[in-house]
């Protein structure tokens, strides 16, 4: 993360500058939460990507912050709506938007942060802006169908590792691609060079959401983790382990995992501890790992392709690897 100090730098700097520009507009019902939610912290890896991603086919990354913001935008617009979707009561440590202020003005705020997105597209350099748009909408929809998937998951009695995989694609993937697909859009990149930067950033985005799931059962440290380790099991969530746990046992094993899953709430240190038994008899946590290091690869070899500098190649390969490096 070092060697990019200094695009970090003014990615915040221009956060920063979006959110003096709304602060104390009003309706302040409507620009507050905005404000509110961008103060709030997060990793920027998004938008940081987007910059990354002109700045490989050396030029100026400042040329995509326009980009870059309005992936930020967009990806907090989804957070505002997933966190009512989820009546989730915390975002960051600190109460989500419709907490905060009411559902109404959540829905509202982030229908605003949705269209500034759009607003800051349209500040690109001109021959870009049709690409960018037609990248950043077709986005949009694959994130919002992503998490229609996994809403139904919760309902449907049979879902596959397969669908599962479409699911964290649309809903987390893709938005990782498209970020560093923009930045290329912005420096002129080919399509076969867009193409390549988009496969490595979507492939990254698979595995780290896989790993994700492994961190739910076995991380070693829960404060790193920032959740409840066992989550996932407790709430009968569908992850790839799941899934996967129910394409590899046999009609026994089936059985006793159907009778874990539906232990009472009181009994949630035993529901864990079962699963977890039961998935070291399949070695699920292995398979994941597998899974999660083919996408690892797969998304190194779309990496590889690209003819640019290798310096900077490398620099945005460790930075891959940083962020899938989780004690799992």
């Amino acid at each position: 993360m070092q060697h990019y100090s200094d695009i970090s730098k003014n990615l915040e700097t221009s956060i920063e500058a979006y959110r003096t520009k709304i602060a104390g507009l009003t309706p302040h019902e409507l620009y507050d939460p905005l404000h509110y939610i961008l103060s709030s912290g997060g990793k920027r890896i998004r938008p940081l990507l987007c910059l990354v991603g002109c700045d490989l086919f050396n030029k100026p990354y400042t040329k995509a912050i326009p980009a870059a913001l309005a992936i930020e935008l967009f990806h907090n617009f989804s957070l505002i709506h997933d966190d009512i979707l989820d009546n989730a009561p915390l975002r960051r440590g600190k109460p989500t938007v419709h907490e905060k202020w009411n559902t109404n003005i959540a829905i509202l705020s982030g229908d605003g942060m949705l269209v500034n997105a759009f607003e800051q597209l349209a500040l690109a350099e001109k021959e870009h802006v049709k690409d960018l748009l037609a990248l950043f909408s077709k986005t949009a929809m694959e994130v919002c169908e992503g998490q229609q998937f996994d809403m139904n998951f919760e309902s449907q009695s049979q879902v596959s590792v397969d669908d599962y995989l479409a699911m964290i694609t649309g809903k987390t993937a893709v938005l990782l691609g498209c970020s560093l697909q923009m930045g290329a859009i912005c420096a002129g990149a080919s399509k076969e060079e867009q193409n390549h930067l988009y496969e490595f950033g979507k492939h990254v985005g698979i595995a780290f959401q896989v790993l994700d799931d492994v961190l739910d059962v076995y991380a070693k440290d829960a404060g790193k983790f920032g959740k409840q380790v066992g989550g996932d099991i407790i709430a009968n969530k569908k992850t790839w382990l799941l899934l996967e746990a129910f394409e590899k046992a046999d009609g026994k094993q089936k059985e006793r995992l159907k009778a874990l899953l539906n232990m009472p709430a009181t009994q949630a240190t035993e529901k864990v501890n079962g699963v977890m038994a039961l998935y070291d008899e399949l070695g699920i946590r292995e398979l994941a790992l597998k899974e999660a290091d083919s996408h690892t690869q797969n998304a190194l070899q779309h990496l590889d392709l690209l003819e640019v500098d290798a310096e900077k190649k490398n620099h945005l390969r460790q930075l891959a690897l940083h962020l899938l490096a989780r004690e799992v």
